[in-house]
């Protein structure tokens, strides 16, 4: 089984978990799926027959602490250090789908930027390609570690009956003010050089549609939603 029909399998299974035994499985399931250097397909696997051992167990009057231990997070890196890492060429498509999306978000609010400021006063539509690549390099570095950020507030709420939910909106909140603030400073200050070409809003806007819808598809046909 491929896994993607693996992940639709395991939420569908999920469900017949009691409240307890369930949220006990998904701290395990999402803290292994967070670590996105694992073969997925490996991944999805001993996930399913955990879940398989769990609903047996489930059955006879088990709950998962009974079948999995106190310390599921240990039982998780223990399941995590037995798991192969994936193929570079799983991992490649993965970071070319955050980059290619990244794109056409920025593309889509360029020319809608551009569309409205213009009503108000003269807006040019000069691109700096060498300039405007430097700077998609720190909103891109900002994005990964965003991304990385958020993964590891994630994993530490889990395994925690009493998360401090706030202090991880606060950390959040404050790494997305600060590259805000990054990213417009950057814009402001770092020098235009190099050629140039025309770049108008209904083109900007349409590239950034045609690129979003292209990557949406093959995520739809690629990747399981989890």
């Amino acid at each position: 089984m491929k896994a993607k029909q693996l992940i639709e399998e395991n939420n569908r299974k999920r469900e017949l978990l009691t409240p307890e035994n369930k949220q006990y499985y998904s701290d395990m399931l999402i803290y292994i799926r967070l670590n996105l250097s694992l073969s997925e397909q490996h991944s999805e696997e001993v996930l399913m027959e955990m879940l398989d051992h769990l609903l047996e167990g489930q059955q006879e009057g088990k709950s998962a602490r009974d079948i999995f231990g106190d310390d599921p997070k240990r039982y998780a890196d223990e399941i995590i250090q037995n798991l192969p890492n994936g193929k570079k060429r799983e991992v490649v498509p993965l970071l070319l789908g955050i980059i290619f999306h990244l794109i056409s978000w920025i593309l889509i609010v360029r020319g809608i930027a551009i569309l409205v400021t213009s009503q108000f006063r003269n807006i040019g539509d000069t691109v700096y390609p060498l300039s405007s690549l430097i700077i998609f390099a720190i909103i891109l570095a900002s994005v990964l570690f965003g991304v990385w950020l958020i993964f590891r507030v994630i994993q530490q709420s889990l395994f925690n009956q009493n998360p401090n939910e706030k202090k991880s909106r606060l950390m959040v909140g404050i790494f997305v003010a600060l590259s805000t603030v990054i990213v417009v400073v950057a814009s402001m200050f770092i020098p235009r050089f190099g050629p140039t070409f025309h770049f108008t809003w209904w083109a900007s806007l349409l590239a950034g549609g045609i690129l979003w819808i292209i990557v949406y598809t093959l995520r739809r046909i690629n990747v399981g939603v989890r």
